[in-house]
């Protein structure tokens, strides 16, 4: 058993760098793509205007992706002082703690984000499914996928109590009525939809998916530990 484990071990690491690898050629093929658009932003961005940085796509893209050392370094943060504190999954808490903010936030704002005709355009909603797929495109569809992926890659590593795939779909429509419903109340100039509560939760749960490996493995071991052990009998 020690030979086998011991065997594991080395496969875990490659494991993690193959991931690692990934998500740098991801994020690399990213600002491949977006490097002009984000340039344009930069100036106005640097300078600290308003306008043209942090009420565009581009702007707000480019300072998640600025901040990203600084999400980085509180999650180094927040795992040392947990694991002086002895407190087991250090890292795994510590990284969806951030996760969530960094990854949820940016999209939250960017669909918040008023319209042309904001406080003048009377509130619009669209009840029938599947009716607004057609006039989103792929680039709506894609951005709506990914507005509570962050949240549902990272809730259930966090909280036990969210670690299926049934509550995560439940959180994604929560927080996506959530969303369409203050879009209607602030009259942002925006259509507020049921498909975009659709194709929003289905991003969370497809996330959820990718991360299972991770959350299931954290909520099956307290209920493994917590087992009581039988007593002999005689």
């Amino acid at each position: 058993m020690n030979h086998n484990a011991s065997l594991s071990a080395p496969a875990r690491r490659a494991r993690g760098i193959v991931l690692i690898g990934l998500a740098v050629l991801g994020v690399a093929s990213a600002l491949f793509v977006l490097w002009r658009p984000l340039m344009m932003s930069a100036p106005k961005c640097m300078a600290g205007r308003w306008h043209g940085c942090f009420d565009t796509f581009n702007g707000v893209v480019l300072m998640t992706l600025v901040a990203l050392p600084l999400a980085a370094l509180v999650v180094w943060a927040l795992a040392r002082r947990r694991r002086v504190a002895g407190i087991p999954s250090a890292w795994r808490i510590s990284l969806a703690e951030v996760g969530m903010v960094h990854g949820t936030v940016p999209f939250l704002w960017l669909t918040m984000m008023p319209g042309g005709g904001a406080g003048v355009v009377p509130a619009r909603v669209s009840l029938v499914p599947l009716r607004d797929l057609v006039t989103m495109g792929s680039l709506g569809i894609a951005g709506n996928l990914l507005v509570f992926a962050s949240l549902g890659f990272f809730a259930p590593m966090r909280f036990a109590a969210l670690a299926s795939v049934p509550r995560i779909l439940a959180l994604g429509v929560g927080c996506s009525v959530l969303v369409e419903t203050a879009q209607y109340v602030l009259r942002l100039d925006r259509v507020s939809s049921v498909d975009d509560v659709l194709v929003n939760a289905c991003g969370a749960v497809l996330a959820a998916l990718a991360s299972r490996r991770w959350w299931r493995t954290a909520a099956e071991a307290p209920s493994d530990r917590s087992r009581p052990a039988m007593a002999p009998v005689g």
